[in-house]
Parts: C-alpha cells; structure tokens; sequence
C-alpha cells in the first residue's frame, strides 16, 4: 500500500447529502439510546447486536467499540442524519497487511430503514474502502436467518463466499454465519448500481 494512502485505521467524517458518518463517541449516546428503543427494534432484532436502549448499556458498547479501535480491530462511527445520531456501524476484521476488512456490526432506526440512508452509507464505505484505502475485497458477514440484511447485501452486488455453520454463539443459540464479499475488480459496477438507486430515489423516494 502506497504512502500517500491513508491509514486503514483512520477514522474520518464521511459525508453524503443523506448521512454523515462520524466517529463514534460517548456525545453519541443519548441519540443512540432513543434510535434503539424506536420500535423496540433492540428486542425484535433478534438476529443481530443492538444494545438496550439504557443509558449505561449503549455507552457500555461505546466503549467496547472504542476500545477496539485503540486495538487496531475496529474503525466505529455513529450514523448521523439530520444532526442526530440513528445507529452504529464499523470497518472491522481488519488486515491492513492486505488489505482488506469487513463492514459490520451495523444497526440503525427503524424510521431510517428504506430511507436511502443504507445505500448512502455503503456508497461512503465502499468508496473510502476501495478508492482510499485500496482494500483487495470488503466482506459483509450476517446471520443465516436474518433475511433483511442478506436482502441489503445482495443489493449491494456482493458474492456469497458460503455459509460458517454453527460458527458464533449469539444471544444463547448458535448461529449460521452468512459470508459476503465485494472485490476490487467488481467495485466499479456495484458504485454504479449504488449511485443508480440513490439517484432513482431523489426521482422516486426509495433507495
């Protein structure tokens, strides 16, 4: 990787007209207190990691996830529209040797699910991945049964690597891990599709 790049664990404010992607911090809290109690969405998503919307668990996670980034593990921003903090997700299983990572650990508001918000903020991702950091390939890992975010990934035009059985223990069962992957020859045709619904949105409202 070339020196002029920067660092993979760089945690810059990416910035779309629909979402602006921030580093995580504990001044997120409260906004990610109300965007996980919306909808009891931290109960009813029950295939993925969304903390209890208490003050002391969301800055518990906050912590967990800075920690990680002082690790060298975890790159965390919080999901902010609108000037309010609506989820969290991460660039994480890191190998800057490569490079190449996994986007992860993604969770937002209901009321910002089919806003466009998702594809905006993969569009920031993937182009900081690709353009910036000049990863080989980005992963998308999900859970066998969670059918809306394997949905949103083969949206995105991501290759299914195959299925890891009984390969996490979550939330007192064991889990079926989906394996996604975009490479770096198929980035230019998945922005295109990214920027193509994005702008069918502005047109239509849905992305």
């Amino acid at each position: 990787m070339s020196t002029d790049r920067p660092g993979i664990l760089d945690q810059p404010v990416l910035t779309h007209p629909l979402v602006t992607l921030e580093p995580l911090a504990r001044a997120h809290a409260a906004d990610l207190v109300a965007a996980a109690a919306e909808g009891d969405l931290w109960q009813r998503a029950w295939y993925t990691s969304v903390p209890e919307p208490d003050p002391a668990v969301v800055e518990a996670e906050i912590d967990r996830r800075m920690g990680l980034l002082a690790s060298g593990s975890m790159v965390p921003w919080a999901i902010v529209v609108g000037g309010r903090a609506v989820g969290m997700t991460t660039y994480m299983h890191i190998d800057a040797a490569t490079p190449r990572l996994e986007i992860g650990s993604t969770w937002m508001a209901v009321s910002q699910q089919g806003t466009g918000v998702n594809a905006a903020m993969k569009l920031l991702m993937l182009e900081r991945a690709f353009d910036e950091l000049g990863c080989v390939a980005v992963e998308f890992r999900t859970h066998l049964h969670n059918r809306q975010s394997r949905d949103a990934i083969e949206r995105l035009g991501a290759k299914q690597d195959g299925v890891l059985r009984s390969h996490l223990l979550h939330k007192g069962t064991l889990r079926d891990t989906v394996v996604y992957s975009i490479l770096a020859l198929e980035w230019p045709a998945v922005r295109l599709g990214l920027e193509a619904r994005l702008a069918a949105r502005r047109g239509a409202g849905t992305a």
